[in-house]
């Protein structure tokens, strides 16, 4: 059985409020969970100090037999130090323009260097 650590929404509309649990990774995310270990309400500053609830020994405990956080919830435990840091993931090459659009550019530059070279000759004369 498959285990993970999630976030199961509750709340009203727009005033979402999350239990910590761990739940099989086939159940559906408001659905049937073997052990809550913890809360995140969003709705709170994050300076407050119920923003997170979390009992650190029985994630701990999970995290030994196997059960695997969600990307968020991988992050707060690394800040927690219950995990080690996960390194991000390298970005992607951003796109390059295609060949005409280069090659547009290039004779634009080409344009304006012989601009300013003809406009450079003509002041020296």
């Amino acid at each position: 059985m498959a285990l993970k650590i999630r976030l199961s929404r509750g709340g009203a509309k727009k005033r979402p409020f999350y239990k910590i649990v761990v739940a099989d990774a086939r159940s559906p995310r408001d659905g049937r969970f073997i052990e809550k270990v913890g809360t995140y309400n969003p709705m709170v500053t994050v300076e407050s100090g119920l923003r997170w609830t979390l009992d650190d020994e029985r994630v701990k405990h999970w995290l030994s037999v196997g059960a695997q956080p969600t990307d968020r919830l991988v992050r707060f435990f690394a800040d927690r130090g219950l995990i080690a840091k996960v390194a991000k993931a390298e970005q992607t090459k951003q796109p390059q323009p295609k060949a005409k659009a280069l090659q547009r550019a290039k004779d634009v530059a080409d344009r304006a260097a012989a601009a300013a070279a003809a406009a450079e000759t003509a002041s020296a004369e």
